[in-house]
């Protein structure tokens, strides 16, 4: 049986990966995630807003988990990711290369952008019945967000670390 299969690694791959991850989540976060029409009164939501209203209406614990899982612990992986690939792609060692994968390992069961993306077209289906659901640009980088994210997770940190083996003094 197989026990290890190297896949072949591309650090440049892995950097473009980094910034079109980093371009969606711009996308996802600077525009609605959806509107809703109800009463002849349209609402635009975003991730920010739905953090804000869960906050205001008492649940400020579960405004504050989803605001750390859905975007600042992802938004620290894409910087991280970012931090320690850029100096390799010119051969250097980033100068906290350590820290930052160790890092990166903690956030990783954190970030759950694709728990969002579920409870998003769950509440999208029953909200279908009740009000006109526009999709909106944000929902659409939503979803690119949690395909490259995923597959920027996903990628071996072995191989960074031999990366680093290799650029080591």
């Amino acid at each position: 049986a197989v026990l290890y299969r190297a896949r072949r690694f591309e650090l440049d791959a892995l950097l473009a990966l980094t910034v079109a991850t980093a371009v969606m989540f711009l996308i996802a976060n600077c525009y609605p995630i959806a509107s809703l029409q109800l009463s002849g009164q349209v609402n635009d939501a975003t991730l920010w807003a739905a953090v804000l209203a869960a906050w205001d209406t008492g649940v400020g614990p579960v405004a504050a988990v989803a605001a750390l899982t859905v975007f600042t612990f992802p938004l620290l992986q894409i910087v991280l990711y970012g931090y320690v690939l850029l100096p390799m792609r010119f051969g250097r060692v980033p100068q906290h290369f350590r820290p930052a994968m160790r890092a990166l390992h903690a956030l990783a069961p954190w970030s759950m952008v694709e728990v969002f993306m579920l409870g998003v077209l769950v509440a999208a289906v029953k909200l279908q019945g009740l009000a006109e659901l526009t999709v909106r640009p944000g929902l659409l980088g939503f979803a690119a967000l949690t395909i490259l994210l995923t597959a920027l997770t996903s990628s071996d940190p072995r191989r960074l670390w031999d990366r680093y083996s290799e650029l080591s003094p």
